[in-house]
């Protein structure tokens, strides 16, 4: 299939251009928001192909993947055609619900021309998707490279812009965590965050938007992952992080109840308990690495990329064939 999907957000779109099908991935001479192009920190194969909008008007689309209410219409003036009429449409919400929740009322909401897939069964239940159809599909990862090793005494949390969204990230329970391992926070964003939380420099250290291979080979030298997410999907991060073999150290909140199991990490709604599960593993490297190796047991089965793209194909062989 040729399948049209905007580059929104970098891993999921790595996984999902690992499949069979053509991807056609718009691209803008500014790069922007709605025409990134492939990605530059990511490995992607090479059917991903970068079209631009004028050259939309010249592709067999035989699907298109929507992941934001806008590319609606950006479909409908790029190819000429419109999404869910003229061409069979799916769109996929990464996000938990904003604002009044549970009353948080989809965009795509009672809508009869697309098939409207979640990537966990906690936001399918949170969000108000009206009578339009739905689906869950949940998150499959390309393996990393590297496997944990965990020689360094510090914690790791993969977050991207922490000081803009703060208590959404969890951003302000980290002084407590620094207090007994120092942490390293890789991402998108994050570059003064020791600073804007008060900790020196030793107690927490800012590693900016790295390359994914790269940031992979850090992270698993360190002892634990950390996840203090309030209200955040299920994080990509936090299922490659368990792929390598690493301990998890999370609130219990939205899909992470579901995804880690007791015997692969710590989980809690109490922070003091989360705290104080920290500073055992980083004391304590044999507990870390059995439970970081019960945590890569059970993504390899639930989160594998071969399970995630077979669930993929399904639903796009079904919309499709439905449409013709």
């Amino acid at each position: 299939m040729n399948i049209l999907v905007w580059h929104v957000h970098g891993s999921w779109t790595t996984s999902f251009v690992h499949g069979k099908h053509r991807y056609l991935v718009p691209v803008t001479p500014d790069r922007g928001p709605y025409g990134l192009g492939r990605a530059r920190t990511y490995p992607w194969p090479d059917s991903a192909v970068e079209v631009t909008p004028q050259q939309l008007r010249r592709e067999e689309v035989d699907v298109v993947l929507l992941q934001r209410p806008e590319e609606m219409d950006l479909a409908c003036d790029w190819l000429g055609r419109r999404a869910g009429r003229d061409l069979p449409a799916i769109y996929v919400e990464h996000n938990t619900p904003k604002g009044d929740v549970p009353n948080t009322r989809h965009p795509m909401a009672d809508r009869d021309d697309l098939l409207l897939t979640h990537v966990t069964h906690f936001n399918e239940l949170f969000w108000d998707n009206g009578g339009t159809r739905t689906a869950v599909v949940e998150h499959g990862v390309v393996p990393p490279a590297v496997q944990w090793t965990g020689e360094l005494d510090r914690l790791a949390v993969v977050t991207n812009e922490p000081i803009r969204r703060w208590r959404v990230t969890g951003t302000d329970l980290m002084p407590r965590f620094a207090a007994v391992a120092p942490l390293d926070v890789f991402g998108m964003g994050v570059t003064g965050l020791a600073d804007r939380l008060g900790l020196p420099g030793q107690r927490l250290a800012s590693h900016d938007d790295l390359p994914q291979d790269v940031m992979h080979t850090e992270v698993a030298r360190r002892r634990a992952y950390l996840h203090l997410c309030r209200w955040t999907s299920l994080g990509l991060s936090l299922i490659e992080a368990m792929t390598i073999g690493m301990p998890v150290v999370a609130l219990a909140t939205t899909e992470a109840v579901d995804a880690v199991p007791p015997d692969a990490g710590v989980l809690s709604t109490r922070v003091d308990t989360l705290v104080e599960a920290a500073r055992w593993l980083t004391e304590d490297r044999d507990a870390a690495y059995r439970l970081g190796a019960r945590a890569r047991e059970v993504t390899k089965e639930r989160f594998g990329l071969d399970r995630f793209l077979a669930d993929w194909d399904r639903i796009l062989e079904e919309e499709t064939c439905a449409s013709r």
